[in-house]
């Protein structure tokens, strides 16, 4: 006759794994990465595999060498992790800043805390805000959209965020603009960014199917897009000369990239959907705040770093109910 075991309850089991929602992220990537090659061309690609395989290999050989422990290679995490940064950086970025950008990422953002599920920063931003701190005239420094074939002597221009900015300074350049309607669609030869940055409706696709396969749920992104385009609303019926109009804010820059793909990340976010909430909206409104008023054009990628810092106090002070207790209003 068998041991009987008996466990707390509740007893439920999920289809979920690390592995199945790693690789659910990089399918719903893929179309943002296919649009950028199809805007940026070779200078895409070639970030982005050196990003990832930069991030494969210093996990392997951080886990094999410093750690003393069986690489976590298959998992997916390294994978995202590498086409997230990739995807924040200009498609003319000098390789050995790439890896250097990948050692940050996966050494000190992730491997440093002990690896996946315990590094509170999202690795892929730490890697991002350390090469914007270190090189920031490369890091600012945007190739226009259509030069296929171009790498490191692509043609540079200004970005839509980098206009916004000089119209707060005063400068008559809101003009200058796309629509938010090519905004939307990545019609922007004149104003890029970031690889990630330059199709919405590529973004949107992959968190469509994100959605989906319930790999994330609403509450982050929503709140995030909802809280800049509410505080981005009320500036431009304030002064439309100055403040761009609230749809071009949200489809310009990395807003929406960081509000699906990396606001959303397991670890590093809220375990409360009020609680994601709440973080959303911080998110949202320190974005607004830091394009307006920092030094940084772009404040997405701070934005979300330092909420990251703030999700163990919402945890801790934003509980979901016990399981089977009695709500105190019913006792």
């Amino acid at each position: 006759m068998g041991n009987l075991i008996v466990s707390l309850s509740p007893h439920a089991h999920a289809n979920d794994s690390v592995k199945k929602n790693m690789y659910g992220v990089v399918i719903a990537l893929l179309p943002a990465l296919l649009a950028s090659f199809y805007f940026f061309g070779r200078g895409s690609f070639i970030v982005c595999l050196v990003s990832v395989a930069a991030c494969l290999f210093f996990e392997w050989a951080i886990c094999k060498l410093f750690l003393k422990k069986e690489p976590t290679l298959l998992d997916g995490s390294a994978i995202v992790t590498g086409l997230l940064l990739g995807m924040n950086l200009p498609s003319n970025f000098p390789l050995w800043m790439i890896i250097m950008g990948a050692l940050v990422a996966i050494g000190v953002g992730k491997m440093t805390f002990g690896g996946l599920g315990q590094n509170p920063f999202n690795p892929a931003l730490v890697g991002r805000c350390f090469l914007l701190v270190s090189f920031p005239t490369a890091m600012t420094t945007w190739p226009k959209a259509g030069q296929l074939m171009a790498y490191t002597d692509a043609e540079t221009g200004a970005t839509p965020l980098s206009l916004m900015k000089r119209a707060i300074k005063g400068e008559d350049v809101l003009g200058q603009l796309p629509s938010s309607w090519d905004m939307f669609l990545g019609n922007t030869p004149e104003g890029v960014g970031a690889i990630g940055e330059i199709c919405a409706l590529a973004l949107l696709l992959g968190l469509c199917y994100m959605l989906w396969k319930k790999i994330i749920t609403w509450h982050i992104p929503v709140s995030i897009i909802g809280t800049v385009f509410v505080i981005a609303g009320l500036l431009y019926l304030a002064d439309c000369k100055t403040y761009a109009d609230p749809f071009q804010v949200i489809f310009s820059g990395g807003l929406m990239l960081g509000a699906i793909f990396m606001a959303t990340d397991y670890v590093t976010s809220p375990m409360t959907h009020k609680g994601q909430i709440i973080y959303g909206i911080a998110i949202g409104a320190l974005t607004i705040i830091i394009r307006n008023w920092g030094a940084y054009p772009e404040g997405m990628s701070f934005a979300i770093l330092i909420m990251n810092a703030f999700t163990p106090l919402i945890n801790m002070y934003i509980k979901p109910g016990r399981f089977g207790e009695v709500p105190a209003q019913t006792k």
